[in-house]
């Protein structure tokens, strides 16, 4: 078994997120930010290369204004960052999107990209997904990301509803999904961690759907 090569991508843990309309609801962000800085520890310790990245509009835009409080990384983020880190700002939703992120992580020798942060709607979900075609495998910590309550045209969907379907979308093809604690035992022990595949999950999913129709 190949030993992964893992950098951790702390994604846009901006102050944006604990507050106003784009508040993380679940899982609740007072909760994913101890697993997220819990991971940063834990990749410190292990000298893994951390990217932090912070998300912006511009200078003229309601959210996510660099000349605004809540653009900000969350102090429990800003206070563990070091100069040995990457600091990158992007414009799209991606982090690999008009960034050098790819680049740089190629630089290090990374194979693995870990992804913790905001929103799993939008940027981690984009992420994982742009990393396939990249040639990186990810790995998303499911108790150190986040989502909130979306409702539109198209239907209305909670955070929790949200969240959990869209780790088990990830699990399915992109992504190997994972605690924190679980994250950081294969850390430890230099090994990936295990993911799932669009076949099996297919065919649980149609053994469950039929066991629910049968009762």
């Amino acid at each position: 078994m190949t030993t992964p090569r893992r950098a951790l991508v702390v994604i846009d843990v901006q102050q944006v997120y604990v507050d106003g309309p784009l508040e993380v609801q679940y899982p609740p962000h007072a909760d994913s930010l101890s697993r997220i800085a819990g991971a940063i520890d834990a990749a410190d310790a292990a000298g893994v290369p951390v990217v932090a990245v912070q998300h912006t509009m511009g200078e003229d835009a309601p959210l996510f204004n660099p000349t605004r409080p809540d653009f900000q990384l969350h102090p429990e983020v800003a206070r563990r960052r070091s100069d040995g880190w990457k600091h990158v700002v992007k414009q799209n939703s991606s982090i690999y999107s008009g960034t050098d992120v790819a680049d740089w992580l190629r630089g290090q020798g990374v194979d693995t990209v870990t992804l913790v942060g905001y929103m799993t709607n939008n940027c981690v979900l984009a992420s994982a997904v742009e990393a396939e075609y990249l040639g990186f495998d990810t790995e998303v910590l499911a108790d150190a990301t986040g989502a909130i309550n979306l409702a539109n045209d198209a239907g209305v969907a909670d955070a929790e509803t949200v969240h959990t379907t869209l780790m088990t979308l990830l699990n399915s093809n992109w992504a190997a999904v994972a605690s924190t604690s679980d994250w950081i035992r294969a850390l430890e022990a230099r090994q990936p961690l295990p993911k799932g595949d669009l076949g099996s999950s297919a065919v649980d999913g149609a053994q469950r759907a039929a066991r629910a129709t049968a009762v």
